[in-house]
């Protein structure tokens, strides 16, 4: 966006640019609860509410924006067609808009995006182009074709009306929570973000906005710390939904003025969530809507610049989007099991004599592991010659102290375990 526009944007009558926002979507997004979560709490010290916008119309927050920009189309403009770019929930949100408003639309998406949000946004009826390694990429060709056809382009975030969209779920969650401090929302190009700070700071000023990025993903970081936007060398993230390389022009003004706290989660912190959530909220997660999830044991929330009163926060993430395939949320449950201790694989050498699996078989029977996989090898073992065969074993356990145990109870037996994962 060129800084005309930018400076245009910000001049705008905010309060009651949002007002209509929420106007044009009433009847279209849902409203979504806000969720108690005692697990979050628990492990936090404060009390977190979530806002679940992955039980979203189209499965997230991204319809808000889509159909806010759409509806403020003219029917002219509709005429010639819709076109956009979208790693996948923008776009279902621009197809499921556009089929309402009777406009036809083109979404291209990058590659890597997951068949499931593919397969859904063709659902909608719009046309799919798959082009680019990064959303950047398929941005770039869809605004080459927005210029060669004169179709309208309706950017995933760097638009006034798109942002303003985003924003009405901030102004829900000011009406529903009247005591919130902290509002956490995940940063990709900044759309989310920028929308709920803007509405935030236009209605409720005292409440804080912090933003949150996975570690692969460090535009916003590296644009807030440069103060200008920056784009990111590369972009290596399970987070599709906030795999961007360049922020927005206007969302960066918006968030450079009004974010007032920036968290960075690993990809570890994000597959525990995605877990937490399906064990302890049935929720399906994507990666994206879990970073401001991952962000909740990483925010520095001991001073507030507008603090009213002493004590625990009321902090509500904003779970973004939902949209996971089943590869991919699999693979995530693995990771995230492994990764708090619910899943252990080791080797261990034994002598090639009879009884020998069955001894390691009753030692782990009696610590109570869940064996799920057995590899009974002896082209494994350490030497050609040696009278030995390898062993690897894949247990379920129930922690960190629990596979300990499971170690300490091999070696008493004599056997030299040697952890994989």
């Amino acid at each position: 966006m060129e800084q005309k526009d930018v400076l245009k944007a910000l001049q705008r009558d905010h309060a009651a640019e949002l007002k209509l926002a929420a106007e044009r979507l009433s009847g279209t997004a849902k409203h979504t609860e806000i969720i108690p979560s005692p697990v979050l709490s628990e492990m936090t010290g404060h009390t977190i509410l979530l806002k679940p916008e992955n039980l979203q119309v189209t499965g997230s927050f991204k319809i808000r924006g889509a159909y806010n920009k759409i509806a403020s189309l003219s029917e002219e403009e509709l005429a010639c067609g819709i076109v956009t770019a979208s790693a996948g929930n923008h776009a279902q949100g621009v197809a499921y808009a556009a089929r309402e408003r009777g406009a036809k639309a083109t979404i291209l998406m990058p590659q890597i995006t997951p068949p499931l949000k593919v397969d859904a946004t063709k659902a909608y009826g719009a046309d799919v182009v798959l082009h680019g390694d990064v959303f950047d990429e398929a941005a770039a060709y869809a605004a080459e074709l927005s210029e060669k056809q004169g179709m309208v382009y309706v950017p995933p975030f760097d638009d006034y009306e798109v942002l303003c969209g985003q924003g009405t779920i901030a102004m829900e969650i000011l009406d529903d929570v009247p005591d919130v401090t902290d509002i956490v929302v995940p940063l990709g190009g900044g759309g989310l973000g920028a929308g709920v700070a803007l509405a935030v700071k236009t209605f409720r000023p005292e409440v804080r906005v912090i933003g949150a990025i996975p570690e692969g993903s460090p535009a916003f970081k590296n644009s807030l710390a440069a103060g200008r936007v920056v784009a990111a060398d590369q972009v290596v993230t399970s987070a599709e939904g906030v795999a961007v390389k360049r922020p927005g022009d206007l969302t960066f003004a918006l968030l450079n003025e009004f974010l007032d706290d920036l968290v960075t989660v690993s990809e570890r912190d994000i597959n525990e969530m995605i877990l937490l959530m399906l064990e302890k909220h049935k929720l399906v997660v994507e990666a994206a809507g879990a970073v401001s999830l991952a962000a909740l044991e990483h925010l520095n929330l001991r001073s507030r610049k507008f603090a009213s009163a002493p004590g625990p926060h009321v902090v509500v993430p904003i779970i973004s989007g939902g949209n996971i395939d089943t590869v991919t949320i699999g693979a995530v449950i693995q990771k995230g099991m492994i990764a708090r201790g619910r899943i252990m694989n080791f080797e261990v050498e034994l002598p090639d004599t009879p009884g020998q699996l069955v001894k390691v078989a009753t030692i782990l029977a009696q610590e109570r592991a869940n064996v799920i996989a057995l590899d009974h090898d002896q082209f494994k073992a350490s030497g050609v010659y040696a009278n030995a065969v390898a062993l690897g074993v894949t247990v379920e356990t129930n922690g960190p102290d629990h596979i300990d145990r499971i170690l300490v109870a091999l070696r008493e037996a004599g056997y030299q375990p040697r952890r994989i994962y």
